[in-house]
Parts: C-alpha cells; sequence; structure tokens
C-alpha cells in the first residue's frame, strides 16, 4: 500500500489511513518500532553522499534527507500531543500540513547531523515518558482535528506505523538514487 495523508483530504482518508497504518504495524509493539528508529537511520545514512540524500525518489516527491526532517518534526508533534492529553481533559488536537511543512521549514536544505541530533533528543524524551504511561494514562484522549477521538495508546501505535511506513520510503527514495539497502 502507497501511505499518503495529504492535507487537503485528510479527513475523508482519515480512516482508511489509520486502518493501513495499525495494519503495517500488526502486532509489532510499537515501543520497540520506535526504539529501533533511530540506530536504523544512522546505519542507513552513514557515510551516504550529500547528493544521495537530497535527490527526490521522483519529481514532486521527497528526498531522503526531507522524509528524515519529517521524521524530527513529527517527533515534536507527538511530543506535543502527548503532553497535551495527559495534561487536559479531552483537548483539541490539530492536524497539520506535512508538504507545507517541508516546503516553508525548507526540508530540502536540512542538516543530517541536526535533523538525527533533534530526533535523538526528542525521541528519547518520548520514550522515557511513553514507557511510564500506566494503562489509564494510555486511555486518555484527544480530539483530532480530522480524526476525531484518538487515545495516546492509538497515537503510539500510529506513531510505530509511521516509523516503518518512512523506513520503506527512505529504502525506496535512496534505491532511485542508486544505493543500495544497508
Amino acid at each position: 500500500m502507497t501511505f499518503a495523508n495529504p492535507a487537503g483530504n485528510a479527513a475523508t482518508a482519515a480512516a482508511g489511513y489509520v486502518r493501513a497504518l495499525l495494519d503495517l504495524l500488526g502486532d509489532r509493539d510499537p515501543l520497540e518500532v520506535a526504539a529501533e528508529q533511530l540506530p536504523w537511520l544512522e546505519r542507513r545514512t552513514a557515510g551516504l553522499h550529500d547528493t544521495a540524500l537530497r535527490r527526490p525518489e521522483a519529481p514532486g516527491k521527497w528526498s531522503a534527507i526531507q522524509v528524515i526532517q519529517h521524521l524530527a518534526d513529527t517527533e515534536v508533534v507527538y511530543a506535543w500531543r502527548t503532553r497535551q492529553v495527559l495534561t487536559e481533559d479531552r483537548p483539541a488536537i490539530q492536524g497539520y500540513d506535512q508538504d507545507a511543512w517541508a516546503s516553508k521549514l525548507d526540508y530540502a536544505h536540512a542538516d543530517l547531523g541536526v535533523t538525527l541530533g533533534q530526533l535523538r533528543g526528542v525521541r528519547t524524551a518520548n520514550l522515557r515518558l511513553w514507557r511510564s504511561l500506566t494503562p489509564a494514562q494510555r486511555a486518555r484522549v484527544g480530539l483530532h482535528s480530522e480524526r476525531g477521538p484518538e487515545s495516546l495508546d492509538l497515537l503510539i501505535r500510529m506513531m510505530g506505523a509511521h516509523d516503518l511506513v518512512h523506513r520503506r520510503q527512505i529504502d525506496r527514495v535512496l534505491a532511485a538514487a542508486g544505493v543500495a539497502p544497508r
């Protein structure tokens, strides 16, 4: 399955998008998947020439560095949403346009070291927090602007699946740039 979640029809595509994510995750522990993400990215990008990192898969598609910056910024979003849901009663969770972020925040010129550092810091803090949650805390709900009520448990499972989606994407993008899997 190709995963796409464009802002223009996110609300109408929400149920299918969530179902596809959860199907991809299957019975894997999302926190184990999350813990694998940074080492996987570091192995996959080690020694890569900058040209390979910045070459998009196809016209209008993201490069590997853009995907990695998306992962780093999405981690900030997960951090904020988690903390909101833990500290507020059924808070509003605003969706966002990932393509606008990529364009307006200039993902194409992101620095790999800075991006991985951002992801390392925020993911480490998130993992510590997520691992400490009680079942009651994981059941707390926020109201997503496009998908409706979402528990922290669902957010964590979607995050694990999101990681897997983008690992596949990075492999595809780098293969298009002539870089073999590692």
